[in-house]
């Protein structure tokens, strides 16, 4: 049977097209306007989830990025659940600690190299155009505070010089056993990275802020620790590609942002090393392309 989302990598889950709608099995294609209006080439549109490192995306053949999304480990280890409820069974600890007490989120989550990670990345996005404005890719890195001055120098090495800062505001804090202690945390941080030229910009005429407000997602599916929500993660590809333009994703866990890249009408890839994760995130990408079917 001819199969969808098969990576070159062994071990890859795949996921039989005849569980999809038909359209999923042939990637459609969007038109390219050109400035006089005419319409230049075609584009495929496309949607994997490919159960690999990023190091190995040469060997999947993946066309460059308009964006690069990641949302990079926060290298927390042993102490994700630390300000958490979920540190003790059923929230109380009077209980006793839960199974989840001294854990990570994810194995990798202790020793991420950000360096590598941003060599890789660099070489994923679509090369800068020298005469034109308003057309060049970018990168936006989820990352914890103390990750951010890291990020910006490293990234230099790699030949993005420019960065923006961003901050993800929340009306709600994981951190709930500090409550009474201290101040707690309600924000997400993240940075722009891009190389000299200031990146597409799809702002509409309106003024867009570095500090974005944090949508609650109670819609999706919820398969990864640090899973972001769809809807932020929309905005951020409708500000930053044009529909039928190449998103990619070398750590996408849930598969959230290939989702979301599905929903604005881009090509959309990603990258994910664990099984548990990746078979789960196909599961949701079928039944996102079931659900379309049905309207």
């Amino acid at each position: 049977m001819k199969q969808i989302f098969t990576p070159a990598s062994a071990g890859c889950e795949t996921l039989p097209v005849a569980m999809l709608p038909a359209e999923a099995s042939t990637p459609h294609r969007v038109g390219d306007v050109d400035a006089a209006g005419g319409e230049r080439r075609q584009r495929k549109i496309e949607h994997r989830l490919i159960n690999d490192h990023f190091q190995n995306y040469k060997r999947h053949a993946l066309p460059k990025a308009q964006l690069v999304i990641a949302d990079i480990p926060y290298n927390i280890g042993k102490n994700a659940y630390g300000s958490n409820p979920a540190w003790y069974e059923g929230g109380d600890s009077a209980n006793g600690e839960s199974k989840l007490a001294n854990s990570e989120f994810f194995d990798t989550d202790k020793d991420f190299r950000i360096s590598e990670f941003l060599h890789f990345c660099s070489k994923m996005l679509k090369p800068e155009n020298k005469k034109e404005t308003g057309t060049a890719p970018c990168m936006i890195v989820f990352c914890a505070f103390a990750q951010q001055m890291e990020l910006i120098e490293k990234a230099k090495e790699h030949g993005l010089m420019n960065y923006i800062n961003l901050v993800f505001t929340k009306n709600f804090s994981a951190q709930v056993l500090k409550a009474n202690m201290r101040v707690v945390g309600n924000f997400e941080y993240g940075i722009i990275l891009y190389r000299d030229k200031l990146p597409k910009f799809n702002n509409a005429g309106k003024m867009v802020f570095n500090a974005m407000e944090w949508p609650r997602d109670n819609e999706s599916e919820k398969i990864h620790p640090t899973q972001k929500p769809v809807k932020l993660l929309q905005r951020l590809i409708t500000l930053f590609t044009d529909p039928g333009e190449v998103v990619i994703d070398p750590c996408c866990g849930s598969g959230s942002t290939v989702i979301a890249a599905s929903r604005c009408g881009r090509s959309g890839y990603g990258f994910e090393i664990k099984k548990d994760f990746h078979k789960a995130a196909c599961g949701w990408m079928v039944r996102e392309k079931q659900q379309l079917q049905l309207l």
